[in-house]
């Protein structure tokens, strides 16, 4: 929480306005970021200052393990986050890739789960992770990217936090998350719950413990008609103490996550918060 806080306020203190082309609006921004989640310890990087919707973040991230790329599928699992990329977006809506209503394209965990071989083949980088670490392999590249510049013109949006990469010190697993681009007031509160749900969740299924995640930000900022909001009312709020996540201790491989896993198989305990704040979303 203090992590987050601290850079609301440097954006604040020191970002310098930017025009963005996509949504129209001029963003207040910062270069680099480093954030730091203490997994093994379940330091859970919930945001008290405002209540947030962590299950709507880790409903998005099993649709990414899934390779979900319909908009539809993520509602079904709790998660809205795609209906208006999906359903809103003018260019995507005029763009002949796009499919029909909810269609997403080839975003995300399609990328994770299917990337394209010039051969006509494809790779699961995922299923290579996650059999690499159960046995205790660490190939110095087990790296799940979603980051395909060659089909960005097939889908919706490109990714945000595009690059997961995994490391193995013993029986202890690592996570370096990368994003290129964040929207401090409603994305990050996302990305912190996915980054940190997700090592938690690989390390159970290849049966080894949680380390330390780390999460690079690239570009971020707050926008226009968030700045009033985020600098007037949640950060005069003083936060409460991090809950804690458990996890269903009987999921244990990726055919678990891929068939039966449900948001009910997540709990968080100990969740105060301050009352939600409506903060604009820029599609």
């Amino acid at each position: 929480m203090d992590q987050y806080l601290a850079l609301c306020n440097r954006i604040i203190d020191e970002g310098t306005w930017v025009e963005n082309q996509r949504t129209g609006k001029r963003c207040l921004t910062v270069i680099n970021a480093d954030l730091v989640y203490h997994v093994g310890a379940n330091e859970f990087p919930l945001i008290t200052t405002r209540k947030s919707f962590w299950k709507s973040a880790i409903a998005e991230m099993l649709g990414y393990i899934r390779g979900y790329d319909n908009a539809a599928d993520f509602r079904n699992i709790g998660a809205k986050t795609w209906d208006a990329n999906a359903n809103d977006n003018l260019d995507w809506l005029n763009n002949p890739h796009r499919k029909g209503v909810d269609d997403m394209g080839r975003v995300y965990g399609v990328q994770g789960r299917a990337w394209r071989k010039p051969d006509g083949g494809s790779i699961d980088q995922l299923r290579k992770i996650i059999d690499n670490l159960k046995q205790g392999i660490d190939d110095r590249g087990e790296i799940l990217s979603f980051y395909n510049p060659g089909e960005f013109h097939m889908g919706c949006l490109r990714p945000c936090m595009h690059t997961h990469n995994f490391s193995l010190l013993g029986d202890t697993l690592y996570l370096n998350s990368f994003q290129r681009s964040c929207d401090v007031p409603l994305g990050l509160n996302f990305n912190q719950v996915q980054v940190f749900t997700l090592l938690a969740i690989v390390a159970q299924i290849t049966g080894k413990k949680a380390g330390t995640a780390f999460h690079k930000i690239v570009n971020a900022h707050i926008y226009e008609d968030q700045l009033e909001m985020m600098r007037d009312v949640q950060l005069t709020r003083t936060p409460f103490s991090p809950p804690s996540l458990t996890i269903n201790p009987d999921i244990k491989s990726l055919e678990d996550l891929e068939t039966w896993v449900t948001m009910d198989d997540f709990t968080v305990s100990d969740y105060q918060h301050h009352e939600a704040i409506k903060y604009p979303f820029s599609v």
